[in-house]
């Protein structure tokens, strides 16, 4: 109706069949699904869930863990940070005080203990020291928060490559790190813990993986605490730097003589090198060595920025040198037996910063050495491994001048000058002869050179030798001791009384092992260089003990007025002055005609004696000018015998060779010497000042002259066979020989 009424198409749906279907389609079954088999997809999902699953559990007790060791870890950074102390206090952190050793003229040429030169700031030190520590040890400084992971990863690497463990050898430390160890992670020392302060020491710097972990939360606990210059302060202040030297400011005092504010690039450069091995590198120890290391630094100063190619250039052309005072090699026998004469407390255990002012001439020193180098390098034969030791000292006992041994002493090296007790042989004699002439004899007297025993109750008969094996008859006193004659020297001992010469010879301080025989006339006593060189000192100053010493007075760093003063001298009279005197006489005819004639001088008078001890494991020459008294020693330690020496030949060159350089510009002085009865030095009818015959033709007895044959001077004609009944008699009622 639609269609017809409006002429229009039909109002159809779109078709949806193809035109060849005029009906719909019969419905067809539905193909059948394959079921799906579990196969690699199925297990695949499977292991991810577990490993999901697992992953969650894993998560939820690691983050929890990790939360609770972070919340651990900065308890124990706070807990480091609460005990770290104002910066002040970490400054100066030594164990013990320093010692500073002045010569007689106030310069300083010893250093001992751990010397501190004044606080100093990463601000006050020079700029090219500050940046040539950052530089050498720490060039991230300014980027890290007290650890450096890429420079622990760089070490760990370094330390493998070259065989050793990882933490072993390079640290790869910070400069916080290595400055928590110089405060050993706040662990202060405990004697009850620590046997000795060495002890806690190495374990303050020792390494390994725990110790490493330990560094850690105090490194950052110092870098929340302080800044980081602060933490640089720190380390200026305590790093050691050889020598004795604790912190940049001692050190730039120690090698520059110069404050470090006002070190050199080249000087900056040495000081920051000795922080990789400061015994290694110390200038002191070996200069070129030091130079080496700081070259390195120079270079990676100039590589970082801090120097430019030109300043480089001109630290590398000029390289640091030493301050004269640090150069000084000499002295260090002298220092250590200083240290060794003071009180412990002011000393080697001080606390304090002490200041010792000595008799020490660093001239007078050098002279010494150079005298032993030239006889062992022109006299000794190459390699010898002989030793020898000099002692230079002034008539009232001020030590001038020690030399312990032929090398350059390390502190604490046995002194073979104070330490060495060896037998004195005919170095003896001249306290028998004291005591002669302190009993009123004379130089002139007589005594008989002839074969001659006696009877030693417990012993025997004794029968002393001469060295030559030659006997001279009647000779004067002054010839037996000239000539070193045996015989004499027992037979004078013997009868002038062994105790009186004991007591002489103690009171002018030879007072080790006195022998109680008869050979204690030929020196079978023990004693060492320094006591017989102020035993002679005590001859030389007219016959008054003398204590050797060293010290002039000792004071506390800032402070005027000294703790004590001199520790020796002169003190009480042993011999009469005349008698000392007519010794000093009888000691010049020693190096004139006797057996020192190798010690003779050009142009000064001399007195001295030779000593040499049983199968010459000894030779000595102690002698003196109207200033010095110096005294010889030369042996092997190990007490072999010498070859062909004795205290008239190299010992006596050796004093010769020290006594004209010490001599040297000074105006000749005569001896106080006089033979009682005389009004001036020499025999009857002699000028002032003309030498005393010595002729051994003369020394023919006078029938007109009492000889000197050991009775009281009361009883000048006493034969010798009276002589000899009177001294076995004594012998043997006695036992002593008095």
């Amino acid at each position: 109706m639609a269609a017809g009424g409006r002429g229009k198409d039909p109002l159809v749906a779109d078709r949806r069949y193809s035109s060849r279907t005029t009906a719909p389609a019969k419905k067809t079954a539905a193909p059948k699904r394959t079921p799906r088999t579990p196969g690699p997809r199925r297990r695949h999902g499977l292991i991810v869930g577990f490993v999901l699953f697992l992953w969650r559990m894993i998560w939820a007790v690691l983050w929890r863990v990790t939360a609770v060791a972070l919340l651990v870890y900065a308890g124990i950074v706070f807990y480091f940070y609460s005990q770290l102390p104002d910066l002040n206090a970490l400054l100066d952190g030594r164990a013990r005080g320093s010692v500073t050793l002045l010569d007689r003229n106030n310069k300083v040429f010893a250093w001992r203990g751990e010397t501190f030169g004044g606080q100093v700031t990463a601000g006050t030190v020079s700029p090219y020291l500050h940046n040539a520590v950052i530089a050498t040890e720490d060039k991230r400084f300014y980027w890290h928060f007290g650890v450096s992971p890429r420079g622990i990863a760089s070490a760990v690497r370094i330390n493998l490559s070259e065989g050793r463990g990882p933490f072993e050898g390079n640290g790869g430390s910070t400069i916080t790190q290595q400055v928590a160890k110089l405060l050993c992670l706040g662990v202060t020392y405990d004697p009850a813990h620590w046997k000795t302060e060495a002890e806690y020491e190495k374990d303050c710097r020792s390494g390994g993986m725990w110790r490493k972990i330990k560094e850690l939360p105090f490194s950052m606990a110092m870098e929340a605490k302080y800044s980081k210059e602060d933490i640089l302060t720190i380390y200026f202040n305590r790093a050691y730097l050889g020598a004795g030297a604790r912190g940049f400011e001692a050190a730039a005092q120690r090698y520059f003589g110069k404050s470090a504010a006002d070190v050199s690039a080249a000087e900056a450069a040495m000081l920051a090198g000795l922080l990789k091995a400061p015994s290694t590198y110390a200038p002191t120890g070996n200069m070129q060595r030091a130079r080496d290391r700081a070259a390195v630094v120079i270079g990676l100063m100039q590589e970082q920025g801090y120097l430019t190619k030109a300043e480089a250039a001109e630290a590398l052309a000029h390289p640091a040198q030493l301050s004269k005072a640090a150069a000084q090699k000499n002295g260090g026998f002298f220092a250590d037996w200083v240290m060794e004469t003071t009180p412990d407390y002011l000393a080697r255990t001080t606390t304090e910063d002490v200041i010792m002012e000595t008799t020490l001439d660093q001239k007078m020193q050098s002279q010494a050495e150079e005298a032993l180098k030239w006889v062992f390098e022109n006299k000794v034969k190459a390699g010898s491994k002989a030793q020898a030791a000099i002692v230079v000292m002034s008539a009232d006992g001020a030590v001038r001048a020690m030399v312990g041994g032929r090398d350059l002493p390390q502190a604490g090296d046995f002194n073979r000058a104070t330490q060495a007790l060896r037998q004195t042989g005919s170095a003896f004699k001249p306290f028998i002869y004291a005591v002669a002439m302190d009993l009123g004899y004379s130089p002139l007297d007589y005594v008989d050179d002839s074969p001659w025993s006696i009877n030693v109750p417990g012993s025997g008969v004794y029968s002393p030798k001469n060295y030559d094996g030659k006997f001279k008859g009647m000779i004067t006193l002054t010839q037996a001791l000239a000539e070193s004659r045996n015989i004499p020297a027992v037979k004078i001992q013997e009868l002038v009384g062994r105790d009186l010469v004991k007591k002489v010879a103690t009171d002018f301080g030879v007072a080790q092992n006195l022998a109680d025989g008869p050979a204690l006339a030929l020196g079978a006593s023990e004693s060492t260089l320094i006591e017989m060189t102020g035993a002679y000192a005590g001859i030389l100053n007219g016959g008054s003990s003398v204590t050797p010493y060293g010290l002039r007075a000792l004071k506390l760093q800032g402070e005027e007025e000294p703790l004590f003063g001199q520790g020796g001298g002169i003190g009480e009279r042993v011999i009469s002055e005349t008698a000392a005197h007519a010794l000093i006489y009888m000691m010049t005819q020693v190096i004139e005609k006797g057996t020192g004639t190798r010690a003779r001088l050009n142009g000064y008078e001399a007195a001295g004696k030779t000593g040499t001890t049983n199968s010459a494991r000894d030779a000595w020459f102690v002698g003196f000018t109207a200033d010095y008294v110096v005294g010889v020693w030369l042996g092997y330690d190990d007490n072999t015998p010498l070859n062909g020496v004795t205290g008239g030949g190299l010992p006596a060159e050796i004093w010769h060779e020290v006594m004209t350089r010490i001599s040297e510009g000074s105006e000749p002085k005569p001896l106080p010497k006089e033979i009682p009865g005389n009004t001036v030095t020499g025999v009857p009818g002699a000028m002032p000042g003309e030498p005393v015959p010595y002729d051994p033709n003369d020394f023919v007895q006078p029938e007109d002259v009492p000889y000197f044959d050991g009775s009281n001077p009361n009883k000048p004609g006493m034969t010798e066979d009276d002589l000899a009944d009177q001294i076995l008699n004594d012998v043997q009622r006695n036992g002593a020989g008095n």
